[in-house]
């Protein structure tokens, strides 16, 4: 990977610079912007762009940054050499807080399917996506669908790969169940033992901050060194200071919005790189908490993992960039807002495909000659009360009492749909349960194209 290349010094291009020069310099194109066309380029991006006219480039950098230093909010988080990292809030940051906020704290225009039984099967099915593209960050490599059958079936894991999935798996539903809770230190080493037992070398270090310096962060292709975390020793007093800024109430100063706090958290571990492995699946699980604890309600059924796993060299792009222009995250935050947008918009747009297959579906019964000459009114109600409550029961008793029709027509009713392969027979006890599949939707399309053609 290209290591960026550090910015020139700001002071020393200034000092260099005659009083019209310096006037010529901020007369430029009106107030300084610390955007370029709407991106906030790294100067290794920017010396490749053509300057404003009359400017060089170094001076078109001094006009950028200076605009940048007028918002930089200080943080109380440290680099290595005891330097604060900063972070601003630039109008397209701002513009994608905005939707977020919108977008995944409030409600959802098309909410229907993220309630009652559908919302435990799509949490379901995002802690399964979150588990698997986060191992497969760090080097799992089995396949999405063998991972998916594991977790669902509850089965053991196999080897290395299945286990950090099935790890991540576990440490996703703890978030859950802590997101109330202010973090800790000890909490944090709970969650790295979680995601990283039975899959490292010494199985000592899963839970435990690493104890010598002989980490590093290198590019996979050529082995150059990328980044050199904080030494060791330094470990238990940055966890500490970590933890101490993920739980400030919102009052505190700086005041830091809550996307970009939790956003810092998962940055910083990265940095810090506290463990001897197992860092960004720890990091990412932090930021889940943080958001979780902000009321971004509908960051449990989003993947991020998934998104950087398609472009995960601008992932590393950006904390090279933070860290060699003055410990700015805001590269870091930026790139980290965009990922997210991505992740909600993929989610909204998953949400509305699945309303209106269901929507499709039912106007398929209705509208089919050959089903509604096969199925009764009671029967229609039933499905379509199915498809959209998926593993919902029904019982003969409660199925006669909601129709008002005696205990044999509603017992022929249900048989009925169960022999068409429309509800799962079990039983409960001396009872019969009908359940709804999960794949209801395609059942019906099927049997109702079936249907049609023999008809034909």
């Amino acid at each position: 990977m290209h290591i960026p290349l550090t910015p020139p010094e700001v002071t020393a291009i200034m000092a260099g610079l005659a009083p019209d020069q310096l006037l010529a310099l901020f007369g430029q194109g009106g107030a300084p912007s610390p955007l370029v066309n709407g991106t906030y380029l790294h100067w290794d991006e920017l010396r490749h762009r053509a300057p404003p006219d009359g400017l060089t480039h170094e001076q078109w950098w001094v006009r950028i940054k200076l605009a940048r230093l007028s918002q930089y909010k200080q943080l109380p988080l440290l680099g290595k050499a005891g330097q604060p990292f900063v972070i601003s809030v630039p109008e397209n940051a701002q513009i994608e807080l905005h939707h977020i906020d919108r977008d995944a704290a409030g409600q959802i225009a098309a909410a229907g399917p993220m309630h009652g039984e559908h919302r435990d099967r799509y949490l379901i099915h995002s802690l399964i996506e979150e588990a698997i593209t986060s191992s497969q960050l760090e080097g799992a490599s089995t396949t999405r669908r063998v991972a998916e059958q594991m977790l669902r079936e509850g089965r053991k894991p196999r080897d290395t790969s299945e286990k950090m999935i099935f790890n991540n798996f576990k440490a996703m539903a703890l978030i859950r169940d802590i997101r109330e809770e202010a973090i800790s230190p000890e909490r944090i080493l709970e969650i790295h033992r979680i995601v990283t037992e039975g899959t490292l070398e010494n199985p000592a270090e899963a839970g435990r901050l690493r104890q010598d310096d002989e980490i590093s962060v290198r590019d996979r292709q050529d082995n150059s060194l990328l980044h050199q975390p904080p030494t060791w020793q330094e470990l238990p007093e940055r966890l500490e200071r970590l933890c101490a800024f993920a739980n400030q109430p919102e009052s505190s100063a700086p005041y830091v919005h809550p996307v970009l706090r939790a956003i810092l958290l998962h940055f910083m571990m990265g940095y810090d790189h506290p463990f001897a492995d197992g860092n960004g699946r720890t990091a990412r699980a932090l930021f889940y908490w943080a958001m979780a604890r902000s009321g971004y309600w509908l960051m449990e059924f989003v993947s991020i993992s998934h998104f950087l796993r398609q472009a995960p060299n601008q992932y590393v792009r950006a904390y090279l960039h933070t860290e060699s222009d003055d410990n700015d995250t805001t590269y870091f935050a930026i790139h980290q807002l965009t990922t997210l947008r991505k992740a909600i918009a993929a989610l909204h747009d998953y949400l509305n495909r699945k309303t209106t297959e269901q929507t499709q579906t039912e106007r398929l019964m209705v509208q089919s000659v050959e089903l509604r000459s096969r199925l009764n009114h009671r029967q229609m109600t039933l499905l379509t009360h199915a498809l959209r409550h998926p593993g919902e029961e029904y019982r003969i008793d409660s199925h006669q009492r909601t129709h008002g029709v005696v205990y044999q027509t509603a017992r022929s009713d249900l048989l009925a749909l169960e022999s068409l392969n429309l509800l799962v027979k079990a039983k409960a006890g001396n009872a019969y349960l009908f359940i709804a599949p999960t794949d209801l939707r395609g059942k019906i399309e099927r049997l109702a194209a079936t249907s049609e053609l023999l008809t034909e």
